[in-house]
């Protein structure tokens, strides 16, 4: 890899020019003396879009890298969006340098200001043969004035027209919705239709003012929307995820004679967010990831390389155990001894390798505005809750509990003894929230309490799993970003202290499924949904938002469903990690087969699915389509596909398989091990499998397809 003066040859028409060049990935940089850096260019390397480039035309007036307001320097035209700020458009390229760090590539580009003395520097990192970037900008502060950033975006760039070859009009953002027991609601909108009205820019002799926004607010980073976008037309998507566990936003609109995307943490306008820049106090905002493919399967296969390029995997992660948990439509949050008993054997002998109490065990009564001592509640276990944990041990399972840490209930002790700088606080205001109050992470009277915590119930009582949630989202407040990045700094340090601890995330399933949450822990509670049918569409797009080895999707068959419903709702965990749940204790034998096989489908798939890669042969699936299907192609070149068949679907369905066009295929029910009443056909002159449910809906299958011998 490398930089590299822009010569002679397509793309490269002036000396003002810098390709940086990985293994991966070409980016151009516009960087000239007398006008703002911009990213002009980003194509794969190699394939099938390498050949574009920007021409003089698309190097006049581009979309500026950064874009940056303050109190007293907004925007030169006003409005609502986030470009055309007048810091922005007078920044101007100091210096820019490359840097190999091991597996990291770095390349960063310093900018001035010289109005207000403010330094902004790009950073971009790496991994070479990835066709992505993570970048960020450093805001900081030359002489004594002080500055308060209102807005600042990690990445700005309007360089897919030209790459594309498209304009505005023949642009899609394929992005999706999130809400409780709701989730990654996928739909693919054309920029027209969302916000970006078509003017004419010649006669108005102005940028349009419109724009098409995606924004998250408040402590749920993904209560609203994903932080996650692909902008596509044919043979072309530009991919991005938003890394932060807070607000954010990003916005898609027309400049002068381009056009543009930028990706933003919180900002003012919509967050209530600021941040006081000076010398000696910096300020960085939040990372992004940005990819480029040439399709949005092809954005999801760069994205999932991506994270798990820059993921950090403890050993203790690559165990991937099977969880059982006790909660979802089980004990719904009313554990006891005695009810946990029977549950208990029935998971070791389904094989589960870890058994996880979910809420209750702390409470002795009323407790959802009294939490946060998480004391064992003794009623509920005259033994002792440490009997059941040992129970647990006995039957070869490690032992996990649900955890709130980050909330005190108004009527807790602690909201009384903890300092008000222990507490989330906006306007010097504690904040409460459905009877809840928050921890502020930057305490050390926060952070000493939550240590207690972990180590009486890690180091003490042996529990090596924790499903941590977080059931109170609260709004605005002026710590929102550093607020967020001490949360992760302390949970950095409990898994360095207990480095055999694994931690689920989960905020009332996926409300908080961000990757800067991702990074650091085991898996991802994917939804609270509780019907099997609604699960389907959530189990299948969970690998859009995460990596399959994190997508602790639910399935919680019970004794009273239906044969076909049953098999359905254990469907929903093997192209995951499945999260197994349900009264297996009063299960009949065959039902407890059919479990068993779910199982082994699962083990079958976890051999696997670190390096396998999601695939949607009916694309990305909406909320209420009848027919779903969500592949994971393993590095050997098998395919597992899950295919769903919901209420209203027609009896048979197409889907194409490209990776086995001309080629005969041997299509296996990986489970249930029986298919019928399921048809399944290939034919390899068209690449596509037809399947055929003979049955009732809803129904589900899961298949595994390979290459036949010779």
């Amino acid at each position: 890899m490398g930089v590299e003066r822009a010569g002679a040859g397509r793309g490269s028409m002036s000396a003002d020019t810098v390709d940086w060049v990985t293994a991966g990935f070409r980016a151009r940089f516009l960087l000239a003396p007398d006008r703002p850096a911009a990213l002009v260019s980003f194509l794969p390397t190699g394939g099938v879009l390498a050949d574009g480039g920007p021409g003089p035309a698309d190097l006049d007036d581009p979309q500026p890298l950064v874009e940056l307001t303050t109190i007293g320097h907004g925007r030169f035209p006003g409005g609502y969006r986030h470009v055309d700020t007048t810091i922005g458009a007078r920044l101007r390229p100091v210096s820019h340098h490359v840097q190999a760090d091991g597996t990291d590539l770095w390349f960063r580009i310093l900018q001035e200001d010289a109005a207000t003395g403010l330094q902004v520097e790009s950073v971009f990192r790496a991994r070479d043969g990835v066709a992505a970037f993570r970048t960020w900008t450093e805001v900081s502060a030359l002489g004594d004035r002080e500055h308060v950033v209102d807005a600042v975006s990690s990445f700005a760039t309007g360089a897919f027209l030209t790459d594309s070859g498209r304009t505005v009009d023949d642009l899609s953002l394929v992005h999706a919705d999130n809400d409780w027991a709701a989730e990654s609601r996928w739909r693919t909108d054309a920029l027209r239709d969302i916000g970006l009205a078509r003017i004419d820019r010649e006669a108005q002799h102005h940028p349009p003012r419109s724009r098409a926004v995606v924004q998250n607010r408040g402590s749920w980073s993904t209560g609203e929307a994903l932080p996650i976008g692909v902008l596509q037309t044919d043979r072309y998507a530009l991919v991005w995820q938003i890394e932060h566990n807070g607000p954010w936003l990003y916005e898609l609109g027309e400049t002068r004679r381009h056009a543009y995307v930028l990706l933003s943490g919180p900002t003012d306008q919509e967050h209530q967010w600021t941040a006081t820049v000076a010398s000696g106090r910096p300020f960085v905002s939040v990372p992004v990831s940005v990819g480029i493919a040439a399709s949005v399967d092809g954005a999801f296969e760069v994205l999932t390389a991506h994270r798990r390029a820059i993921r950090t995997v403890r050993a203790a992660d690559e165990a991937l155990p099977l969880v059982f948990n006790d909660y979802m439509n089980t004990l719904m949050g009313d554990p006891t001894t005695a009810k946990l008993l029977p549950l208990i054997d029935a998971a070791a002998e389904a094989g589960a390798d870890l058994f996880c109490i979910d809420a209750g065990w702390y409470a002795e009564g009323h407790w959802w505005d009294s939490v946060g001592e998480w004391l064992p509640a003794a009623t509920r276990f005259p033994d002792g809750l440490g009997a059941v944990v040992d129970h647990i041990r006995s039957r070869g399972m490690q032992a996990g509990l649900w955890l709130e840490p980050e909330v005190i209930g108004i009527h807790s002790l602690l909201a009384t003894t903890l300092p008000d700088s222990a507490f989330v606080q906006h306007h010097g205001v504690r904040v409460a929230e459905h009877g809840r109050h928050l921890l502020d992470l930057r305490s050390p009277d926060a952070r000493a309490h939550l240590d207690e915590v972990v180590d009486r119930l890690v180091g003490d009582l042996g529990v090596t799993f924790f499903k941590m949630d977080d059931n109170t989202m609260t709004g605005p407040w002026e710590g929102s970003v550093d607020g967020g990045r001490a949360l992760l700094d302390w949970l950095d340090d409990v898994q360095a202290r207990y480095p055999a601890l694994l931690i689920e995330n989960c905020a009332s399933g996926a409300m908080r499924a961000d990757f800067a949450m991702l990074s650091r822990l085991h898996m991802q509670s994917t939804s609270d949904q509780q019907d099997p049918v609604l699960s389907a569409s959530i189990a299948a797009a969970a690998p859009a938002a995460m990596l399959p080895e994190q997508a602790g999707n639910w399935a919680y068959p019970a004794p009273s469903m239906s044969p076909d419903r049953f098999t359905l709702s254990l469907v929903n965990g093997v192209l995951g990690r499945m999260y197994l749940s349900g009264h297996l204790n009063e299960m009949s034998p065959s039902q407890r087969a059919v479990v068993s096989e779910a199982i082994a489908a699962q083990r079958a798939v976890l051999s696997v699915i670190t390096t396998a890669m999601p695939v949607w042969p009916l694309g990305l699936p909406a909320w209420e389509d009848t027919w779903i299907a969500l592949g994971l192609r393993a590095a050997s070149g098998e395919l597992y596909l899950s295919v769903w068949s919901l209420p209203g679907a027609p009896d048979a369905v197409t889907l194409p398989l490209d990776g086995f066009l001309g080629r005969d295929v041997v299509v296996e029910s990986l489970f249930p091990v029986e298919v019928a009443p399921w048809v399944p056909s290939w034919d390899r002159e068209e690449g596509v499998l037809r399947l055929t449910n003979g049955g009732a809906t809803p129904t589900a299958r899961v298949f595994r397809i390979r290459p036949a011998a010779g």
